[in-house]
C-alpha cells in the first residue's frame, strides 16, 4: 500500500506521453500549496496502485489521482478536481463536475484517444530534475 505524506494526492499518469508530462509540469508550477506527488503509469509506484485497485488501463487510458483519503478518481474528475486546487482561476473548473460524467468523459476520452498523435510521443518516461525529485515517488 502506497502511503502519502501529509494528505496529499498522488497524480499517476502515462510518463511517455508529451501532453501528459506538459500536464504534470503546468500543475508543479501552480501547485503553490504543495498538494501533489507524481509517478508515471508505468513506474513500480504506478504499477502497485493500478494493481491494488484492479485498474484495467486497457480501458482506463486516463490521468489518474489517488488519496488515501478518497481513493482513485479518473478522467475528467481526476482533471477538475486537481484543478480545484491550482488557485484561481483555474479552480473554477470545478464547475463542470456538475456535469454528467458520460458527457465530460466523453470530450475526455476523444483527447485521450489522439493524445499521440497530435501531441506525440516520448521513448521513455521523464526524468524530473534534481530541484523537482520530492515531487515524484
Amino acid at each position: 500500500m502506497i502511503e502519502l505524506s501529509n494528505n496529499k494526492q498522488l497524480v499517476l499518469f502515462d510518463g511517455v506521453c508529451n501532453l501528459c508530462n506538459a500536464s504534470v509540469k503546468y500543475i508543479i508550477k501552480h501547485d503553490k500549496k504543495d498538494v501533489f506527488r507524481f509517478s508515471p503509469l508505468q513506474s513500480k509506484v504506478g504499477q502497485q496502485i493500478v494493481n491494488e485497485h484492479n485498474i484495467d488501463t486497457s480501458k482506463i487510458d486516463s490521468i489518474l489521482l489517488f488519496s488515501e483519503k478518497n481513493g482513485i478518481r479518473y478522467k475528467s474528475t481526476a482533471a477538475l478536481i486537481i484543478a480545484k486546487h491550482l488557485g484561481l482561476p483555474r479552480n473554477f473548473l470545478v464547475i463542470f463536475l456538475i456535469v454528467p460524467p458520460f458527457i465530460r468523459n466523453w470530450v475526455y476520452d476523444y483527447i485521450a484517444k489522439n493524445r499521440y498523435k497530435w501531441y506525440g510521443k516520448r521513448d521513455a518516461c521523464m526524468v524530473p530534475t534534481a530541484e523537482l525529485q520530492h515531487k515524484f515517488l
